[in-house]
């Protein structure tokens, strides 16, 4: 399992994922001690691994999730799906208004676009659905660690927090990796995410570019040219 793992596959890795356990099986993981082995230790909190969590915590296993980013929802919810499609919305709002009502006898010769308000509203789109996973996870008791994870062995992972402090060593009788995926690099190509940008930078570009170049044309690569090129690109 050395890929990143959609929701499928990440509940196969962990044995048992898939037999409901009796109701007392939940009572006991309540009480089960902090020093105890977890059940399952999963290692990315994205699409693939929050969901294996949340699922292993509903079923009462003692479980731990590591995630690097700070923020749980992985690509998808961060800096891919829900974000680009909060700009996709804004940016239609404003290409309507600005162009599109004229055949409709609308006059709106005044429309103007707040970049910053626009970028506000994306983020905390983005705020609300990741604190949503945060409440999940509270709610099933899935203990969630900002940091890395580094597998020891086969029953042992150590966290390295993201800001500091003490290096915590899980034990774990079953290990989920759900790390994911990040922007594919072009020899020779120097990104620094303000004139050469990622997906990433695209999502977070401080004023509109005049002109723009996109590499890709998938799901990402069209929705942000699609943004940009309404907002004035």
């Amino acid at each position: 399992m050395l890929a990143a793992m959609h929701r499928a596959t990440a509940l196969r890795a962990v044995p048992g994922a898939t037999r409901a356990l009796p109701l007392a099986a939940a009572r006991v993981r309540s009480l089960s001690s902090a020093t105890e082995p977890y059940d399952v230790v999963v290692i990315g909190g994205g699409p693939g691994g929050y969901p294996a969590a949340i699922k292993a915590g509903q079923m009462g296993l003692k479980v731990a999730c590591i995630e690097k980013r700070g923020r749980l929802g992985g690509t998808c919810l961060n800096v891919g799906c829900i974000p680009s499609k909060a700009l996709l919305h804004s940016s239609h709002l404003y290409e309507e208004a600005a162009h599109g009502w004229g055949p409709h006898g609308i006059s709106a010769d005044n429309v103007k676009m707040d970049l910053d308000k626009l970028m506000a509203h994306k983020a905390k789109t983005v705020t609300g659905l990741t604190g949503g996973i945060e409440g999940l996870f509270k709610k099933y008791k899935v203990d969630y660690f900002k940091g890395t994870g580094e597998i020891l062995s086969a029953g042992s992972v150590k966290m390295h927090p993201m800001e500091g402090g003490d290096v915590t060593t899980l034990a774990a009788k079953n290990i989920v990796i759900a790390t994911g995926s990040e922007p594919a690099k072009l020899p020779g190509v120097a990104v620094d995410e303000k004139t050469i940008v990622t997906s990433t930078g695209a999502l977070d570009l401080t004023a509109v570019p005049k002109k723009m170049v996109v590499v890709g044309g998938g799901v990402i690569g069209l929705e942000m040219g699609s943004v940009w090129r309404r907002l004035g690109s």
